[in-house]
This record gives structure tokens, sequence and C-alpha cells, in this order.
């Protein structure tokens, strides 16, 4: 689905909503009611739900749900590949371009930021790190890596949690590898269509106890509802388990219930929690790290904002 460059000015006044936030916020509901007052095409920007393969564990839509609205780029990639952010926003901006040249607007609805960000701000030129530079610095430790980061590329290093093992060594393999540090590369980032679009954003972050409530009812009430037989299947498929599909929340849970390493309730129990830890992590980001001026809505105030949503798309 690779758009092509030619093809680009279609996204030119394309009316697009982003309904982003936590895991288990209320998204899919409100992207289903915006669409159907606007007559919208829903489209997924979930990093799980792309996946076919996980439908109940990744709480993608329904295939009631799927069938009443527009949906696009929900479980239409094989869990044996590795979805990218850059391939992800290639294909959205094709499914955008499509609906805006159908007279529809574009709600994209899913929780993964850097999805968000790279279709919107687009992606740093970075070349290809050369594999023996990130094979030993993936091999050495964050502290030694971080102490390096601090000698060559001190902006990085006073910007990075010292113990964040992934983006010290990204920053670290970037500067040895291309001689340029990341956020000089940053600066010159291409692809983005927040410049070419009509952006219409919520985020939604309710109250954090009804959240982590939610979080908690939602996998109990998964694990009978077709959650197991999903990750007995993809078990059997005897994929790589470094991909993606194999990480996602909840199946090592199920993975361990199936072979008896946990009980029902205590992969529930162990399933929950790993949710309501990945939605603190969201929670905290989405309040932070989006622009200033992107409301963010309560669960009581959904309604307004929903209003205002619809308003901007039928503009």
């Amino acid at each position: 689905m690779n758009m092509p460059e030619d093809s680009k000015n279609q996204l030119c006044g394309a009316r697009v909503a982003l309904i982003a936030g936590p895991t288990a916020s209320g998204k899919s509901s409100l992207a289903m009611r915006v669409a159907e007052r606007t007559n919208g095409v829903i489209v997924n920007a979930d990093s799980a739900q792309v996946y076919r393969d996980l439908r109940v564990v990744t709480a993608r839509p329904s295939a009631e749900d799927e069938a009443a609205l527009p949906h696009r780029l929900f479980g239409y990639i094989d869990g044996a590949e590795a979805c990218s952010a850059a391939r992800w926003a290639d294909d959205a901006k094709t499914a955008i371009a499509e609906a805006h040249n159908g007279g529809q607007p574009a709600i994209l609805v899913g929780g993964t930021g850097l999805y968000h960000r790279t279709l919107l701000e687009g992606l740093a030129p970075i070349p290809e790190i050369d594999p023996d530079i990130r094979a030993d610095i993936r091999a050495s430790p964050v502290e030694e890596n971080f102490a390096a980061l601090e000698r060559e590329d001190p902006a990085s290093a006073e910007r990075l949690n010292a113990t964040d093992t992934t983006r010290v060594a990204r920053a670290l393999e970037v500067i040895r590898s291309t001689g340029r540090t990341i956020d000089a590369w940053q600066k010159e980032k291409r692809g983005g269509i927040a410049q070419d679009i009509a952006l219409a954003p919520a985020i939604l972050l309710p109250d954090r106890h009804w959240l982590y409530a939610r979080c908690d009812a939602r996998f109990a009430d998964m694990f009978d509802s077709g959650a197991v037989d999903e990750v007995r299947a993809l078990i059997d498929r005897e994929l790589d388990p470094s991909l993606p599909i194999m990480r996602a929340i909840g199946m090592p849970e199920i993975v361990a219930f199936l072979s008896g390493g946990l009980s029902r309730e205590d992969a529930i129990a162990a399933a929950a929690q790993a949710t309501r830890r990945y939605a603190k992590r969201q929670y905290t980001w989405f309040a932070n790290q989006p622009p200033a001026d992107w409301p963010r809505p309560r669960e009581s105030e959904c309604e307004k904002y929903e209003n205002k949503i619809v308003t901007k798309l039928l503009q």
C-alpha cells in the first residue's frame, strides 16, 4: 500500500480526526460515533491491532463493528511480519487519501504515539546503521553506553534517561555510524502530512481509577471470549519469539497458562497488571508529549469534544 510520491498531493485539505489515548480509554467507541455522524472511514493507529492473528487479545474492533462502518488497517498484516512505524505511515497516507478522494473524512484511532508522530512529522533520513557498530553497542551494558554518550553526544545524554537502554543505544549508534547526532538528523524530518491536512485531534485521558478498573474487567472478559484460542493458534505456528505479535500485552501470560506455569486466575491477574502498567505509561506519554494545544478531554467531556470533532470534519 505504499503511496507514490506523485500521489501525495491527494492529501491536500484532507479532513482527519485523531482520537488517541491509553488502552481501554474508550477511543474505539468515540471513533465509531464520529464515523457514523460524518460518514467517515476509521483508520487504525494502534501497532498491535495491525496484526490479524490476535483480534481479541489486542482489543481490535469486532467483525460486526468492522462490517457496520468502513475500517482500514485493522488486522491487515500477518503475525509473521514486523510492522514498522514507517510502513504504517505509508499505508495510513494511502488510506487517508482514498477516503479524501471519496469525499469522506478519516478518523485515526489508536494509542501508538510513535505512529502518530511518524505520520504527522515524518521520519529523519538517518542512513542504515553499520551492523558491527550496532552489534557492539547492543552487547554493551547501558551504563557503559550512557557514559560513552555523555562524551560523544552530550546533548542527547542530557535529554535521555541514563537507564533507557533502547534510546541510549540508538543515540550512540547514530553518532558513531553517521558522524552526526540524532538530534541533528531529527531536524531534517521528511514525509510528514501535518501541514497538508485539516486535523481534529482529541486525546482521551479518563480518571485513572476508572481506566485501571476497565483494564482489569476487559482482560477477564477477553480470557473467556477467545483470547486463549487465539494464543494457542499462534503458538502452533512456531513463530520467532522476538516478533512484535509474540510480545503483545497478555500474550506471555496466556502462554504461561497454556503451558501450566500459571493458573487461570493468576494468568488473568498478571495480564491485567501488565495492561494497567502499559496504560499508565501511555497516560503519561499522552499527557505530556503531544502538542499542548491538543484537547485532552476527560470521560465526562467526551460528548462535547465529539461534537467539536464532528463539526470540524463536516466543515
